[in-house]
């Protein structure tokens, strides 16, 4: 069994048209369970997944992918290196505080993609906490001198379970200098 055979990446990576990816190097941040890293695993990419739980990929092995299990909100885990990844994924993660962290760590010219749940989500369901919520146009404030590719504040559907939740979605990339 594959890793793809129980998990799908976000429609937000499939429906994206990227450029070449082969060989770019891909960060995962809280990764859970890896699903769309490994999407660009398969697209030829070299991944690195960072999350303080890796038990549900203990079994995956890739040649290109690496494996981090770091606490990101304790203070135990070392700096994001800077300047290193053409593409960084932030799917349902928010840690304020990282923000700064996850800008410096992709190289000029390369790509943050984040999506994760805004204030409204409160409304309807988990999660609720405002710390874990985007306030309204959040994500385009903290990447506003970035080139935006797309960018989506809304409803969600998930076309498995038709769970609904409300959340922004960015694709960006990073100015050149």
């Amino acid at each position: 069994m594959t890793h793809a055979t129980f998990c799908k990446a976000s429609s937000l990576i499939t429906q994206f048209t990227w450029p070449e990816l082969v060989g770019l190097k891909v960060l995962d941040l809280a990764c859970g369970s890896g699903r769309n890293g490994f999407w660009f695993l398969a697209q030829g990419c070299e991944v690195t997944f960072i999350d303080q739980d890796l038990s549900a990929m203990a079994k995956l092995a890739h040649d290109k992918a690496h494996h981090w299990q770091w606490n990101l909100e304790d203070g135990s885990a070392p700096e994001l290196p800077q300047e290193t990844f053409d593409i960084v994924l932030v799917f349902n993660y928010l840690h304020r505080p990282l923000f700064p962290q996850i800008a410096s760590s992709i190289k000029h010219g390369g790509l943050i993609v984040y999506e994760t749940f805004t204030w409204q989500q409160a409304q309807i369901g988990r999660p609720r906490n405002p710390d874990f919520l985007l306030r309204e146009n959040e994500l385009q404030s903290v990447f506003a001198n970035w080139q935006p590719l797309h960018y989506f504040e809304g409803r969600l559907s998930d076309p498995v379970s038709g769970a609904q939740s409300l959340k922004a979605q960015l694709i960006a990339r990073k100015p050149s200098q």
